[in-house]
């Protein structure tokens, strides 16, 4: 079992990663908020689940290891898979996942593409009780190892405005490769890269 990568960052897309271990490249399927904080060239550590169906063997990826924990308890619902797990954990990061739960929150999971409010209710029937929250809110807002502070500002901004986790991530991310600014973004470019994404999300809608 492949429980963690510690390599170099050959290429981000949309939905993964691609990391260069030892001369073998392993594609990481990953949160959209951990995507947006790794760029090409950059040494992470990641946390990973393998995941062997019969269409495809798939290798998930998460900056904390409280996200692979939720990444892991959300599957134990019936119903519940990876790609649902990992759409949920792209909506709401980990502590507010939790907190959801907790709180018996169903629409702010159902947000989540691809799950529904029957889905939610769910998850929130067989989990709550069962989450640490301490263990989760105390270990999930560190990144992926060696992360970037000014982009989760950024997306938090943007989700403070209404837009979902993943598609702000997305945004950033996009704004960042098309205007040639590197990342770990410093503070100066923050103001810069949110209204770049707001820009962009105003666009789409």
């Amino acid at each position: 079992m492949i429980g963690m990568l510690h390599g170099r960052v050959d290429s981000v897309d949309a939905v993964s990663a691609l990391i260069e271990v030892g001369g073998v490249g392993y594609e990481v399927r990953m949160p959209s908020a951990d995507l947006a904080s790794i760029h090409a060239g950059q040494d992470v550590r990641v946390y990973t689940s393998l995941n062997v169906s019969q269409d495809a063997i798939t290798l998930f990826g998460f900056g904390t290891m409280a996200s692979k924990r939720m990444f892991l308890q959300l599957q134990k619902v019936s119903g519940i898979g990876p790609k649902v797990a990992l759409s949920l954990l792209s909506t709401l990061p980990p502590d507010r996942l939790a907190r959801a739960v907790a709180d018996g929150d169903a629409t702010a999971l159902a947000k989540a593409p691809g799950l529904g409010k029957k889905g939610a209710q769910k998850i929130i029937l067989e989990l709550k009780g069962s989450i640490d929250l301490s263990q989760i809110e105390g270990s999930s807002n560190a990144g992926v190892s060696s992360g970037d502070a000014g982009t989760e500002q950024v997306v938090e901004g943007l989700m403070s405005l209404g837009w979902h986790q993943q598609d702000a991530a997305e945004a950033v991310r996009m704004a960042c490769a098309d205007n040639q600014i590197e990342t770990p973004l410093d503070a100066e470019d923050v103001p810069r890269v949110l209204k770049l994404a707001l820009a962009s999300l105003d666009r789409g809608r």
